[in-house]
């Protein structure tokens, strides 16, 4: 008995944002293969940061007072008060240049706005913002990491990426040659792992060396 080969999830005939990943139902894995790219998930050994936080009590005390005064029922809210202190900080420390709804157009899969694109001399980052639902979130950011392998000029073997809830974290990479996407098996909570954030966030942006994973 000849088993029908399985329809595509992707219609050549429609466009897709990065935003409708989000919506679809299907299997991480089962998306991620028809962009040409396959899905692990592991531990990933991260670069250690020497460089100091100075400034890393009073961003937690900033966010801490936000969790407790600001009502955060909605992504703009999470965004405003949680995600962008963090990033605004890890800006100045690493020098890097913070890109907001960051336009990009590959091919009619692989296009849309990335909510967060950093870049500094030796390294890219791009974070994706979610109210809810960090899984369906990191299908969306695995796509962001596929489309800007073709849209950047740099040769970094390796692109790093987080989404995240404001108050929960979950970092991703791509390796470029083989096209791998791994999802890291730590979520980092705010604003109790602030500190290991912070450092590992520096530490892309300040590193020219690979990330891999255990």
């Amino acid at each position: 008995m000849t088993i029908p080969h399985r329809p595509p999830i992707l219609k050549p005939s429609e466009t897709y944002t990065f935003r409708k990943y989000f919506d679809l139902r299907f299997a991480p894995a089962d998306i991620l293969r028809e962009l040409g790219a396959s899905l692990t998930k592991a531990h990933i050994n991260f670069p250690v940061s020497n460089h100091q936080i100075t400034r890393l009590a009073e961003l937690k005390q900033r966010l801490e007072e936000a969790i407790t005064r600001v009502s955060l029922t909605s992504e703009a809210a999470r965004r405003e008060v949680l995600i962008a202190p963090i990033l605004l900080e890890v800006a100045h420390i690493t020098e890097a240049i913070v890109n907001i709804e960051y336009p990009i157009e590959v091919n009619q899969f692989l296009r849309g706005d990335l909510d967060y694109y950093l870049q500094s001399q030796h390294q890219i980052l791009i974070v994706e913002a979610k109210q809810a639902d960090l899984t369906r979130g990191f299908t969306q950011l695995a796509v962001e990491l596929i489309a800007i392998d073709s849209w950047i000029e740099a040769d970094e073997p390796i692109l790093y990426g987080a989404v995240t809830t404001g108050d929960i974290w979950q970092f991703g990479s791509f390796q470029r040659a083989s096209r791998l996407i791994t999802q890291d098996l730590m979520l980092y909570r705010i604003p109790t792992d602030l500190q290991e954030l912070m450092q590992i966030l520096v530490a892309i942006l300040n590193s020219s060396n690979s990330i891999k994973s255990a």
